[in-house]
This record gives C-alpha cells, sequence and structure tokens, in this order.
C-alpha cells in the first residue's frame, strides 16, 4: 500500500483556503475532467517547498486548483506562470483565478515542454504531465539552486514513471528523491485519440473488438513494419499459456520499477484489456507478461520470455520487493542535447 504523507503546513494551509470544487467543478465551465488527485498535488506541492515571493513555473494547469494552491504559497509578491496544452483549460483557469482574486497567476496555452520563457527565471517548476525525458528548456529557466518537481520515465516505454525531485545548480540537475507516482504523458495537440491507449511510445494497438495495445523498449529493432511488436501482441491476445503468480499479490510500484532497473531492452509493457496493465518480456517470436491482477501470460509453457519472466520475478522478491524510493536514479544527458534521460538502478 503506497500511504501519501500529510502536506506540509504551509501547504494545508493553502489548500484550506481554496475552494476546491470552484476549479474541478465550476458553475459555468462543469466538471473538468483533467485532473489530479488532490492529496497527490499536495504531496508534490510539500516536495517543492516553495518559497513566499517565489516565481514557479507550472506545466499542466489542468482545473486550475493546483495554480491557485502556488499562488496561496507564493503569496501575491511572487509569481505563477502555467502553461497547458489546451487553450480552453488556461482560458477558464485564467477567469476562475480572477474571480478568486489571485491576480499574480497567468496561465496560458502552449508546449509545456518549452517552458515558458518570457517569464524565467524562476525559482520552482512543477509537471502535472509526464515529458520523455527531463527537457533542457526546464533546466535552463530555473534560478540557480533551484527546485523541479516532475513524472519522469524511467524506461522507454509508458507507465513506467517516478516522480523526481531535481535540484539544479551551475546549470546541471541532480535527482535529490524519486518516489512512486505518475500522470498522463505530455501531449502535441491538446487532444487524445482514445483514453485508454497511451500518447507516447505504443508501437502497435488494436480497437476492435476492444482496445489492446503494445510498447516495446527495443522498438529501434522492429522493422518498419511494427512487425516484431504485431506479432508479440499477438501471441499474448492469443496466449497459449496462463498461470497465477505463485506469491503474495503483485506490488505493482515496486515491480514495475524493479523490472525498469535491470535494464533488459526487450522490456515490455502491454495493456490486453482496457481495464489491466501487463509488464514482461518479448522478443520477435515470444512473449511473457505479468499483469497488475497477478495472471502471468505467455505464448507457451515453454516460451523463453517465460524463463526471463520468472527469473526477474524471483530477483524481485529476493530483494525484498524494494520500494522505488531504493533504487538508485540517474540523470543521462541525450545525444540530441534536448534533455536528461533518468534511469534507475
Amino acid at each position: 500500500m503506497n500511504l501519501i504523507a500529510p502536506p506540509a503546513p504551509a501547504v494545508a494551509q493553502a489548500a484550506s483556503a481554496v475552494p476546491e470544487r470552484s476549479y474541478t467543478h465550476h458553475e459555468a465551465r462543469g466538471e473538468t475532467a483533467q485532473r489530479s488527485n488532490p492529496a497527490v498535488i499536495h504531496r508534490e506541492l510539500t516536495s517543492l517547498h516553495v518559497p513566499v515571493g517565489g516565481r514557479v513555473l507550472e506545466i499542466g494547469t489542468g482545473s486550475g486548483y493546483s495554480s491557485a494552491l502556488l499562488a496561496r504559497l507564493t503569496g501575491p509578491s511572487g509569481s505563477v506562470t502555467s502553461v497547458d496544452i489546451d487553450p480552453y483549460l488556461a482560458r477558464w483557469a485564467n477567469l476562475i483565478h480572477q474571480q478568486h482574486g489571485l491576480d499574480h497567476v497567468r496561465c496560458h496555452p502552449g508546449d509545456g515542454t518549452l517552458g515558458h520563457s518570457a517569464g524565467a527565471p524562476y525559482d520552482r517548476v512543477v509537471a502535472w504531465c509526464t515529458p520523455p525525458l527531463l527537457p533542457r528548456t526546464w533546466v535552463e529557466q530555473i534560478a540557480d539552486g533551484g527546485l523541479i518537481v516532475t513524472p519522469l520515465p524511467i524506461a522507454p516505454v509508458p507507465k513506467l514513471t517516478v516522480v523526481a525531485t531535481i535540484r539544479v545548480t551551475d546549470g546541471r540537475p541532480h535527482i535529490e528523491e524519486i518516489r512512486h507516482g505518475g500522470y498522463v504523458e505530455t501531449s502535441m495537440s491538446g487532444t487524445e485519440t482514445d483514453s485508454d491507449v497511451p500518447l507516447r511510445w505504443v508501437d502497435w494497438e488494436h480497437r476492435h473488438p476492444e482496445t489492446a495495445w503494445i510498447s516495446l523498449a527495443w522498438r529501434d529493432r522492429d522493422d518498419w513494419q511494427n512487425t516484431g511488436a504485431r506479432t508479440a501482441l499477438q501471441l499474448l491476445r492469443g496466449a497459449a499459456h496462463r498461470e497465477p503468480y505463485d506469491g503474495e499479490p503483485i506490488d505493482w510500484a515496486s515491480w514495475r520499477t524493479f523490472a525498469a532497473s535491470t535494464g533488459d531492452p526487450r522490456l515490455t509493457m502491454a495493456s490486453l484489456t482496457p481495464d489491466a496493465l501487463a509488464l514482461g518480456h518479448t522478443t520477435p517470436s515470444s512473449a511473457a507478461v505479468v499483469q497488475d491482477d497477478g495472471t502471468i501470460i505467455a505464448d507457451a509453457s515453454d516460451s523463453p520470455s517465460l524463463v526471463t519472466l520468472r527469473t526477474w520475478l524471483t530477483c524481485w522478491e529476493s530483494a525484498g520487493r524494494p520500494a522505488p524510493e531504493r533504487h538508485t536514479p540517474v540523470l543521462l544527458p541525450c545525444g540530441s542535447g534536448t534533455g536528461w534521460a533518468l534511469t534507475v538502478s
């Protein structure tokens, strides 16, 4: 069980002053679906240590509730700049902030991975959506000694993320803490074609008779027709072998972080039904995953991928099912110079 600690006193005080439902269920706008759990918002803002009078950049405006909390934390001597890919959300958040007398918040439509250079430098950056890597723009737009709190992938497949607290000194980011968590992937368009399918790193999908998708960490070895992804998904959908996991119920947060820490290039994330995630190992001719309900699915009882998956699970149990926080995070500069990728060991 992942328990969320109580928020810091300053965050709790800010939360008591912000009418949450006037943002999430505004009488004129209606309910805002694009919003995070308030308890998780409070946790991330506790880690952000927002100073009074600080300048904050927020990525992902959503309902506007989180930027209202940030405005309370900075006080009127500070400022909050919020960016959302959806202009509709940014416009409505601006109106609601004005209705509540928060004049030091400005919400802008735009690509959050680019930050907002006009308001830089910022003392803090917080993101409510997951970029493919830590963007260089965020690091460049933060003041020396500033903090970034953001979800980041720990493998090039969807749904494998942690929330990282990052300190930037002399223009270089350093991880101070990671913990379980994550949010929807950053979008380039503000629209989703299918809410059951991740926005990034899906290598093949079916939408009939029901949605199913697969993501391969080895996509760069697949061909231009995605033959490997199509084959692996077909093997899993028509799996000849199923068995229950012989152990305690899967701790998904621990298991997925451990699987990513193996660094195995054959790591695979899939969803065979809309309400279940599966993580495991695939090759161009074999496939085996364990679903979050504890069901192991493989193409055959003697599948090479099943052998590897069982080995991973045994090592995970032997390690004591480590929490995400027990792993060692490393930021690696990307060759393209666009940012830093996060890995764990």
